[in-house]
């Protein structure tokens, strides 16, 4: 009987595959197993994996002969999960010791559907505790109630799916829009808080999420990143109406912030970007928008503004809130 599935999508990631599984080997039970998915790595990655075969007990592995992408690579994880829970792992993180075993024991002493839980952010020798946006701990909740309010740092904007643990018979809720190669967690987040019926948060930070590695979605600039439009409108798909002004806060301060970093793609994808960025933010209720960029840092509301020239003054100025 195996109480927990790992899933861990990996391409090309010889630099750091090693240390990811040798922290799942301090963190191994009998009732644990351990799914690789390797997505179409041409480097070194499969044969380090088959290196951990001997040490890494309830390890397998799926090998997709061609590149699908993180969201199918996951579900590939999920669909071969035996466990009555399931979490994630990226393969260029790592795990404190014994962490897997905490949080079983968070998920089963609440008796939840999914917890979630903090994590520490790494650049090169910096560790910073980065914690969920949740401020009441080990309470079980109505996930509903952790989107709003729609004017500060909720649940839904802790989108990763490492932070934390979820019942596999929450079956397709789990799974990720397998047509999206970036910003495939938005809509996933949203869907668990709206369908889920129970979750809490938990004080455990136990995953090492290395921020700015090389080659990683995050830094590229190609046409997967307007992939994030695509995610968002599947977060407005079908939302209900006390929900929508947090989702349009949501896309405004993440479009600012990629328009602020828009030199990393070329001309003609930066045009492209703008137009599928105005188009958009022009089909939302401009009220909301307005609202969404009075409430962002001066920089990032003029960055915006520039993108939608004809968006009306708000009668809030709000320069105190978070960025994404």
């Amino acid at each position: 009987m195996i109480t927990l599935s790992v899933v861990v999508p990996i391409r090309d990631g010889e630099r750091f595959i090693a240390d990811a599984l040798a922290s799942l080997c301090r963190n191994a039970r009998r009732d644990f197993e351990f799914i690789v998915v390797d997505d179409g790595s041409v480097d070194a990655t499969g044969a380090i994996v088959d290196d951990f075969s001997a040490d890494l007990p309830g390890l397998s592995v799926i090998r997709n002969p061609a590149p699908l992408g993180l969201a199918d690579a996951r579900n590939a994880g999920l669909s071969a999960a035996s466990g009555r829970y399931v979490t994630f792992m990226d393969g260029d993180d790592w795990l404190a010791p014994g962490y897997l075993a905490r949080l079983v024991e968070a998920i089963e002493g609440l008796g939840c559907d999914f917890v979630r839980a903090d994590h520490v952010q790494v650049e090169g020798r910096k560790r910073v505790v980065h914690r969920a946006p949740l401020a009441r701990r080990g309470a079980v909740l109505d996930p509903r109630d952790a989107i709003l309010p729609a004017g500060v740092r909720t649940m839904v904007d802790y989108p990763y799916a490492w932070a934390g643990v979820y019942r596999r018979s929450l079956r397709d809720l789990l799974h990720f829009p397998g047509s999206l190669h970036t910003a495939e967690d938005r809509p996933w987040i949203w869907r668990l808080h709206r369908e889920a019926a129970t979750f809490a948060v938990v004080s455990l930070a136990g995953v090492f999420y290395r921020r700015q590695v090389a080659g990683s979605l995050t830094q590229v600039g190609d046409e997967r990143q307007l992939h994030f439009f695509d995610a968002f409108e599947l977060v407005f798909k079908d939302l209900e109406e006390e929900f929508l002004p947090k989702a349009v806060r949501n896309f405004c301060a993440l479009l600012a912030h990629h328009l602020e970093i828009a030199d990393r793609f070329t001309p003609a994808l930066r045009a492209r970007f703008e137009e599928r960025g105005a188009q958009l933010a022009g089909s939302l209720p401009v009220e909301l928008v307005a609202e969404a960029a009075s409430g962002m840092s001066a920089s990032r509301e003029a960055t915006l503004r520039t993108l939608l020239p004809g968006l009306p003054a708000s009668s809030r100025h709000r320069r105190d809130r978070e960025d994404p």
